[in-house]
Parts: C-alpha cells; structure tokens; sequence
C-alpha cells in the first residue's frame, strides 16, 4: 500500500476545512481508490477514508494511521460506515 499525496486537486476542500474548522493542517493523499483526508488540528487529528465501490478494510485503516500520525490503533476511535471510515484521535 502507498499513500500519494493529491492535496492540489483538492483545494476548494482544503480551503473549506482550513477556514470552517479548527484545523491547521489537511492533506488529500489517494490510497488506490479510497481518498483519504488528513486533518490535524490542536487537540486532535482526523482521518477519512472514502470509497466510491466498497467498505474500507482494516488494514487499511490501520495503514492509514501508521503512515499518518504517531498514534496506534488502540489510541483511536474508528467508525465505520458504508464505504467511508473516520478515525479520531485525540492529541497527547
């Protein structure tokens, strides 16, 4: 699995996120055919892996956060919905 980074094609969303959260940083990164948005901001980070075809794996979710952050999966709070995964993770 590889994260590539496609922040650029997304700038209406960075800019919307940026200016309507308490975000400081969003990165769009492409894992195949899931997108996955990276949100860190001052007292947590976020992430959000969405599928237009299926449900996101495990593995996945797990990749997604290793490469991300310095957290593990147990620091995180995973939800899961039809092929879309949001993970929170709270800062300290």
């Amino acid at each position: 699995m590889r994260l590539f980074d496609v922040t650029n094609n997304f700038s209406k969303l960075v800019q919307s996120q940026l200016s309507g959260t308490d975000a400081n940083l969003v990165k769009v990164y492409s894992l195949g055919n899931i997108i996955v948005v990276f949100t860190k901001a001052p007292a947590h980070e976020e992430i959000l892996l969405k599928s237009e075809h299926r449900n996101i794996r495990n593995d996945e979710i797990e990749f997604a956060i290793k490469e991300l952050t310095a957290a593990t999966l147990q620091q995180a709070e995973v939800i899961h919905g039809k092929n879309i995964a949001e993970i929170s993770i709270k800062a300290g």
